[in-house]
């Protein structure tokens, strides 16, 4: 049996925000916690559900008479999955080739490198602390 993708689709991904936002919940609550467009119908959303719990992503539990949901994967891995999975599909594992594209498409500009400069130095100094 192969593996499961572990890249979210955009459905996916649009029912753990909210699992990740709101915390655990039932198929309502992740209902009424989906923002933007489109509008999901309630069995879309259970269906969906359903299968993030059998792909591992999400677990349930029976309360009451309706399954609560919560998230076995946090958004910092999902996203990680990601970026890996469009570094390797479109820059064939080339980080430089990513950034390059980045700046070529003005999404990544002088005063941004400044800024994740000193965003990159934050975290390096918390790591150094924890040692």
């Amino acid at each position: 049996m192969p593996k499961p993708a572990k890249v979210l689709t955009p459905l996916e991904r649009r029912i753990m925000h909210v699992l990740w936002d709101d915390g655990a919940g039932n198929v309502q609550k992740v209902l009424q916690g989906l923002k933007g467009e489109p509008q999901l119908a309630y069995t879309t959303v259970q269906t969906t559900l359903n299968v993030l719990q059998r792909k591992g992503r999400v677990k349930r539990k029976l309360v009451g008479r309706a399954f609560e949901y919560s998230a076995t994967v946090t958004q910092e891995a999902a996203d990680s999955h990601a970026i890996k999975d469009v570094l390797h599909k479109v820059f064939q594992g080339s980080v430089d080739d990513l950034l390059l594209s980045l700046v070529r498409s003005k999404h990544l500009n002088a005063k941004k490198l400044a800024e994740l400069q000193a965003k990159l130095e934050t975290v390096r100094g918390a790591e150094e602390e924890e040692k």
